[in-house]
C-alpha cells in the first residue's frame, strides 16, 4: 500500500484520528523522508486532520507515526493558557506550523529537565532532560527551508516531535524513577521545577 493509499484510508475514518499507543512498532521505526509522496490536496487534508487530532487530544504536537503513518511529517502548536510555570519553563506561544523532514542540533551545552508527556504514552509523565536551545532545520509544507534557533519550551516541543520521526519516545531519555501515572501526576506537576519529585523519588537532575 502506498503512503497515499494509507492516508486516504485514515481520512475515510472518523475524526479526530486514533492516536497510536506505545507498543505499536510504527512508533519505533525511523520514518521515510517526505519527498512528495502525497499530492498537495491530500497533504493539506492530512495536516488538517492531524491538527484537529492534536487539539482534541489535547496536545502541542503530533507526528506522523502517532497516527500510524511512517512519514517524516509533524505538526506543532501551543496556544494553551501558559499558567504560573511559563517563566520557569521558558514557555512562549507556538503558532501552528508543519515540520517536514526536521532535524535538530544542540546550541550550547545547557540541558534543562521538566516533566514531559506524550499522547502515545497516555496518562504518564516523566522528568526528561532536553537541550535548552536547538537549531531546527528541514522544510515546511510548501517546501520552504527551515533554519532557526529555538529556546525553552518551543525547543522542547521540536525535539519531542522530531524524535518521534526517528523512532524515539521521550521515555528513552527520561529519568524513569520519575515516571508518574495519572493518579500521581498532580502531586508534582504543580511545582515550578521537578526538584520535589527528584527528592522524593530519588533521581538526579542535570
Amino acid at each position: 500500500m502506498t503512503f497515499a493509499d494509507q492516508v486516504r484510508a485514515l481520512l475515510d475514518g472518523p475524526l479526530p484520528l486514533p492516536v497510536v499507543q506505545t507498543g505499536d512498532p510504527v512508533l519505533r521505526r525511523a520514518t521515510t523522508p517526505y519527498a512528495g509522496q502525497l499530492d498537495d490536496a491530500l497533504l493539506a487534508e492530512l495536516l488538517a486532520a492531524m491538527r484537529e487530532t492534536m487539539h482534541a487530544a489535547p496536545g502541542v504536537g503530533l507526528a506522523g507515526p502517532q497516527v500510524g503513518l511512517s512519514l517524516a511529517l509533524a505538526v506543532i502548536e501551543d496556544q494553551w493558557p501558559a499558567g504560573e510555570l511559563a517563566e520557569v519553563r521558558e514557555r512562549t506561544p507556538v503558532p501552528f506550523r508543519v515540520l517536514v523532514n526536521p532535524r535538530y542540533q544542540p546550541v550550547g551545552e545547557r540541558r534543562v529537565a521538566f516533566f514531559e508527556g506524550c499522547l502515545s504514552v497516555a496518562g504518564y509523565q516523566a522528568v526528561t532532560p532536553r537541550w535548552r536551545s536547538v537549531r531546527l532545520t528541514g522544510q515546511d509544507e510548501t517546501g520552504a527551508a527551515l533554519d532557526e534557533v529555538l529556546t525553552g519550551w518551543p525547543a522542547r516541543i521540536v525535539q519531542h516531535e522530531t524524535d518521534h520521526l526517528a523512532g524515539r519516545l521521550y521515555l528513552d531519555g527520561a529519568e524513569l524513577r520519575s515516571l508518574v501515572g495519572p493518579e500521581q501526576a498532580g502531586r508534582y506537576l504543580a511545582d515550578a521545577t521537578p526538584e520535589r519529585a527528584a527528592a522524593e523519588l530519588g533521581f538526579p537532575l542535570p
